[in-house]
């Protein structure tokens, strides 16, 4: 199992490598008990974001992180991969600027619980 830095640093660097586009990493620690980030990146079609999900996932695996889960993989809008301690958000850029989670987590959490 990798350690939780060396884990965001395998992701950001496989979505780099992969062209991801608008790669964003999130600190959620102080806000939620899920995990501890959140990458999120953009893909230029829907079978972009697929195989970036896919290589993701296949790739953790090998490095000994299976992903507890991915969703979205048959629709390519909006691919998510959990890997526990680093949850990925790969999506179009629609979708993302849709659904807006940067501007979601990045609110103060005291702020966002009294909303």
């Amino acid at each position: 199992m990798m350690e939780t830095e060396a884990l965001k640093r395998f992701v950001l660097d496989l979505l780099d490598d992969m062209k991801a586009q608008e790669i964003v990493l999130l600190d959620v620690r102080d806000k939620t008990d899920i995990t501890d980030y959140m990458i999120l990146a953009s893909g230029t079609s829907d079978r972009h974001v697929k195989a970036m999900a896919e290589t993701l996932a296949f790739q953790a695996k090998e490095q000994g992180e299976p992903p507890l889960g991915c969703e979205g993989l048959q629709e390519g809008e909006w691919a998510l991969v959990d890997l526990n301690t680093v949850v990925v958000h790969l999506m179009l850029p629609k979708v993302r600027a849709f659904y807006n989670l940067e501007g979601l987590w990045s609110t103060p959490a005291s702020a966002a619980a009294s909303a």
